[in-house]
């Protein structure tokens, strides 16, 4: 498979795996996480589907396109080691949604980094709650469950507390 195709297939993963959990965090309260704004694409469709939601993202630098460019008040800047724990102490485990494609181009380092972050994230979700992400996680207390039919396995993981 070329790495077109594979970019293509995280690409329609996503966006099916981000509409599934809109629709089914759509009655839950609490803000949503969006972990890496990169060019900002994915949060742009997040709003577009999520109107009624604080969404708030977690980066180094901001660098999005200026449409796709949350408020200031939206976004925690710096390293998600630090900024995570600061946004629990914040808002505790009151988050509906948890977005994160954080992970490059090298499986082996993608694995370690989620092996790391999932205990972090974890304790932010809200029952009912649901983390959405580009790789496998690892959660003690949460499932892992069924990508919607338009999704391409492997590319992406919807976990739910």
């Amino acid at each position: 498979m070329s790495r077109l195709d594979l970019f293509i297939d995280r690409m329609v993963s996503q966006r099916a795996c981000l509409n599934h959990a809109a629709e089914l965090t759509k009655g839950l309260p609490g803000p949503v996480f969006e972990l890496g704004l990169g060019n900002g694409r994915t949060y742009h469709h997040m709003c577009s589907i999520m109107p009624q939601g604080d969404i708030y993202v977690f980066e180094r630098a901001v660098a999005s396109h200026p449409d796709s460019t949350p408020p200031d008040a939206q976004v925690f800047l710096g390293d998600v080691f630090e900024t995570l724990p600061a946004a629990l102490a914040q808002f505790g485990a009151t988050v509906s949604l948890i977005h994160a494609d954080l992970g490059g181009h090298n499986a082996e380092k993608n694995d370690i980094f989620a092996r790391r972050i999932s205990p972090v994230i974890a304790p932010l979700l809200a029952p009912g709650g649901l983390m959405v992400s580009s790789d496998r996680m690892y959660f003690d207390d949460m499932t892992e469950i069924a990508l919607p039919s338009d999704a391409v396995p492997g590319r992406c993981f919807i976990y739910q507390r």
